[in-house]
């Protein structure tokens, strides 16, 4: 064991371009042997000493006894303080709190037995699929019922991926995974016997071909796609990932829209089904465009009753309120909207607040600048750490939500998709559920669809609209609108069934979200190892754009704005037995009268029913 284990450590640093003498070698096999490491763990650890040591990221410094000193402090360091947490947790479990029922105050009394409060948490573990439990809560004296993603060690270890990591080879392979999922999905759905065709090769009748749009010049120029520039790939599979021009008819049939929608938005990344030929081997000549097919309804709008719901999920109504950060103007660090709208919050009681991030922003002007008195930690702190405390005393029922941002300073991972905010920051406070960018939860049946990046503005500015004549059409769904632009952005998330569709992300707004490809399968809204095979009953995807409230097939979609434009969206969820979910919601935008006010009061105008 100890040679191949010898073996492995010098290939593994010999192609890394790391070089060992035969000393140091032996001393990487005795920390391996010591702690319990592979060749590839202890490569990671030393690579990542080496990198403070330099002052640019692509230069490693030469290893040495001390590197591998440092290296193994750093190992026990991290042992020691696992082994003091593990200490603490044993040690707390033996701990029975006391409380002096007689200081309590009467209406916290009423209606009690000897031994429950009405802030006590009851935390219940359902099985989802090999990911482990996920953690559904129910305060006692709640309307809700909450069911989040998998809090299991793995799932979270999943989620906090190494980032800046990405090889071209891993993104290839699940950009075409992706298209072989719809290529399935198409052929299912249309009852396609033929295989697909390879769109650049030449032939002398129509085919069925499924691929990628793409741009056909230099994406860093910021161009617009047009319809001369469109490009379409397939996978390798299909195709070997050739890539051909894509020219359409000029009375292109559209196949299988919503009736009234009028055309297809096409924009970078966007997966299409094509009808047409290539007769010349210089482009595809499309005749017919056939659309995705929608998500399934959900199960609850389909009349399907959950066999593992909580007997106590949906018997009352309950209320939720949306803030989207920014949370503070651009003129200062105040968060003067935040505090104006926290004095309404604590009134109102809402019996979920769901706040999306950021929170403490990166881009903002006086942290870009360096033009403020205090470190993002203690601004987090006391406008955001303090007040939600302070907010779950004073409502003893309710429930607070927290989505991070990629432009969040309190995150150390800053790349989408995004994992939860550590919990240390509330201290593991029982009503806090921190959930992963973007995220799928339930409240009460209802099945949600969060995401904190503005999709929808980068899908306004890439996307090109290619009018064509209707034929198999679907019929619109009550309340949805076909031909309404902010509805058909909200159309393509969800008929892509990804949080963020477009690929590669808009070189202007690159900024706005790292992407990593690499990871799409936690964009999908589609996951089947949760069950989660059907479209959300409500998709909040805050954006620059006019906030809206529409109803998207099934789905209600929502766009509260920013509290730092003084606006912000409450959700009432009606009871179970009011029918079905798009019946049981209905949404307001509000706006705060002054979202730069000095005041400590908040006062808002009559709020607008979508």
């Amino acid at each position: 064991m100890d040679s191949a284990l010898h073996k492995d450590i010098k290939n593994v640093f010999t192609d890394s371009g790391l070089i060992l003498d035969d000393k140091l070698l032996a001393e990487c096999v005795s920390i391996c042997q010591m702690y319990g490491l592979d060749a590839d763990s202890l490569r990671f650890k030393v690579e990542a000493v080496n990198y403070r040591a330099t002052t640019t990221a692509s230069e490693i410094s030469r290893i040495t006894m001390e590197t591998l000193d440092v290296v193994k402090r750093q190992i026990q360091a991290s042992l020691n303080k696992d082994s003091t947490k593990k200490a603490q947790v044993n040690s707390k479990a033996f701990v029975t709190a006391q409380v002096n029922r007689t200081r309590l105050p009467p209406h916290f009394l009423k209606g009690l037995g000897p031994s429950m409060g009405p802030t006590a948490v009851q935390v219940k573990q359902e099985h989802m699929g090999d990911l482990g439990p996920t953690v559904t809560s129910t305060i006692a004296t709640s309307n809700v019922v909450f069911s989040g993603p998998p809090m299991n060690s793995e799932a979270k270890r999943k989620r906090a991926y190494r980032y800046m990591y990405e090889k071209i080879s891993e993104r290839s392979e699940a950009l075409d995974d992706i298209i072989q999922d719809f290529a399935d999905l198409v052929r299912a759905h249309y009852d396609i016997k033929n295989e697909f065709g390879d769109p650049s090769s030449v032939t002398d009748e129509e085919v069925y071909v499924v691929g990628r749009i793409t741009h056909d010049i230099d994406t860093t120029s910021g161009a617009k796609l047009a319809e001369s520039s469109i490009f379409i790939e397939s996978s390798r599979y299909i195709s070997s990932g050739s890539r051909v021009a894509l020219r359409f008819d000029p009375a292109v049939r559209l196949r299988g829209f919503v009736r009234g929608v009028g055309g297809t938005g096409i924009y970078p990344g966007c997966v299409v089904a094509l009808k047409g030929k290539n007769g010349s081997g210089e482009y595809f000549f499309a005749t017919e465009v056939l659309s995705i097919p929608p998500l399934k309804p959900s199960p609850q709008a389909q009349g399907v009753m959950n066999p593992k719901m909580d007997p106590l999920s949906g018997k009352t109504a309950a209320s939720m309120m949306v803030v989207c950060g920014p949370f503070t103007v651009d003129a200062d660090l105040g968060f003067r909207p935040w505090r104006a709208l926290l004095q309404q919050i604590k009134a109102s009681k809402p019996d979920v607040l769901l706040l999306i991030g950021p929170f403490v922003d990166s881009t903002h002007p006086k942290i870009k600048t360096g033009d403020a008195d205090v470190t993002p930690a203690n601004l987090f702190k006391v406008h955001f750490q303090d007040t939600l405390k302070a907010f779950l005393t004073v409502s003893p029922a309710s429930l607070v939500l927290v989505v991070p941002s990629v432009k969040d300073m309190m995150s150390s991972h800053n790349v989408y998709p995004q994992p939860e905010f550590d919990p240390n920051l509330f201290a593991y406070h029982p009503r806090i559920h921190l959930l992963p960018n973007p995220c799928r939860f339930t409240i009460n049946e209802i099945s949600f669809a969060v995401t904190s990046v503005d999709t929808l503005f980068h899908l306004r500015k890439e996307e090109y609209f290619k009018r064509g004549v209707e034929f198999e059409s679907l019929p619109a769904e009550a309340n949805d609108l076909p031909a309404d632009g902010m509805a058909n952005l909200c159309r393509h998330m969800l008929l892509q069934r990804s949080f963020y569709p477009i690929f590669p992300t808009p070189p202007d707004l690159a900024h706005e979200v790292n992407l990593d490809m690499s990871h799409s399968q936690d964009l999908s809204m589609v996951n089947d190892e949760l069950e989660l095979d059907y479209a959300p009953d409500i998709l909040i995807t805050p954006s620059r754009l006019k906030q809206f409230s529409k109803v998207v097939h099934t789905t209600t979609a929502i766009n509260p704005s920013f509290l730092s434009k003084g606006s912000y969206a409450t959700i009432s969820l009606a009871p179970l037995a009011t029918g079905k979910p798009v019946d049981r919601i209905k949404v307001d935008i509000a706006k705060l009268e002054n979202p730069t006010a000095t005041t400590s009061a908040a006062t808002t105008a009559p709020p607008t029913t979508s």
